[in-house]
């Protein structure tokens, strides 16, 4: 059987910046940032003090009010991000062939959130008060299980457990399975819901995180100087892909086309990445291979970009690796703008390049007023970049030594 192209009809964002793609976009190419204090819980007694929190998130506005409260802050969001994305689409779940269509839903950790509620009322109440919906809540595999009830989606259905990278690697399995004939329609991405108290604990052990609490939206700083550590973040982004004899016949709104995915692991260490950045560098690789693109061809990489030291020098050296010393090349990390989104990252930077590649424009990176000597990039620093962009790579790398790029160019017929 013929490969089938595969294209991305429908995007939904919910996320610090904004909600939904129009709100989301404007704000990154303003350069605003979400992050802010932490309200879910009393940090008197953490070092980082900051995160990328949604605001004003209305679960009833994407789904049934009863339902929602039968699910995890990150099934939530995961519905509420494929809501976007399918009416992005002009998708109906009452007339699409639910055996044709599927999703791919990845996360770090799933819902932390309930496991810590429901551990506290098993210490404090007893076994008998614990709840029963307690395992199907958070357990990871159910954003993608209620992104299917909601939607009617009963093709390929499974979940990715890649730590940063699981965003990117569920948009790339989706990829395959649409590009080997096994649906017309995937549903893909990312979610998470971890600004928790035992999550913010865990990274501050680890001296992960930043700790410019007196200046928020100044705390995230990929690729600068002054660095010091990355900012923790929630929220989702779900994309829509569709064969493009599919996408074709419905006159669907097509914003790129999804040419490439490049998975591969470091197997190294189990929190920082391998000596150069060599597993990235061989997933950008993988990833122009499967596209058929030179280096060359690439105009814009969204880099993982944490604001960490390892991360932010290591990726440089990844890129540099695979495009040499490319003055045009255009790098940026809107993770200045949106935080780190962990396993839902991916989903959301995909969303970044396929806007890029639609408006011809590129996010910046704020916050990069002098960068560091080891990253010596284009990274776009404080302001947007319009230019066109015919293709896009985003990178995604996660503990564990997981690395995930996806490739989308310029759809022309």
């Amino acid at each position: 059987m013929k490969e089938r192209r595969v294209v991305i009809t429908g995007i939904g964002v919910i996320s610090s910046v904004g909600k939904g793609k129009d709100e989301f976009w404007k704000n990154l190419l303003d350069g605003k940032s979400g992050i802010g204090e932490i309200t879910r819980f009393d940090t008197t007694d953490f070092p980082a003090k900051i995160a990328g929190e949604v605001k004003d998130f209305d679960p009833g506005l994407y789904m049934d009010k009863k339902e929602a409260k039968r699910m995890d802050r990150f099934s939530q969001y995961a519905v509420a991000a494929t809501k976007l994305a399918f009416d992005d689409a002009g998708l109906d779940k009452e007339t699409i062939n639910p055996f044709r269509a599927g999703a791919v839903i990845g996360s770090g950790i799933g819902g932390i959130d309930t496991f810590e509620e429901q551990h506290k009322t098993l210490l404090e109440k007893g076994v008998k008060r614990v709840s029963p919906f307690m395992i199907p809540m958070m357990i990871v595999n159910m954003a993608s299980a209620q992104v299917a009830i909601n939607f009617n989606l009963k093709g390929p259905n499974f979940s990715t457990v890649t730590a940063c990278a699981a965003g990117t690697n569920a948009l790339g399995e989706a990829f395959r399975t649409i590009k080997a004939g096994a649906a017309d329609i995937m549903v893909a991405g990312g979610t998470e819901a971890s600004i928790t108290p035992i999550s913010v604990a865990g990274f501050c052990s680890m001296r992960a995180l930043s700790t410019r609490n007196d200046d928020p939206e100044g705390a995230s700083r990929p690729f600068s100087a002054d660095r010091d550590g990355f900012v923790m973040a929630e929220g989702s982004g779900v994309l829509v892909l569709e064969s493009l004899d599919h996408a074709l016949e419905r006159g669907a709104n097509i914003y790129a086309e999804f040419v490439g995915y490049g998975a591969t692991c470091d197997a190294s260490h189990i929190t920082a990445p391998a000596e150069n950045g060599e597993g990235g560098a061989r997933a950008m690789q993988a990833a122009l291979d499967e596209a058929e693109i030179k280096p060359e061809d690439v105009d814009y990489i969204n880099a993982h970009g944490t604001s960490t030291d390892l991360n932010d020098k290591f990726e440089t050296m990844a890129i540099k690796t695979v495009f040499g010393d490319k003055p045009e090349l255009v790098v940026s990390s809107t993770k200045s703008m949106t935080g780190h989104l962990l396993g839902a990252a991916g989903g959301v930077e995909a969303a970044v390049i396929a806007l890029a590649i639609k408006n011809g424009s590129v996010p910046p990176t704020i916050n990069l007023d002098e960068a560091a000597p080891e990253c010596d990039l284009d990274y776009v620093p404080n302001v947007k970049r319009d230019m066109k962009v015919r293709v896009a790579l985003s990178n995604s790398l996660g503990f564990g030594g997981h690395n995930a790029t996806v490739a989308f160019k310029e759809y022309l017929g």
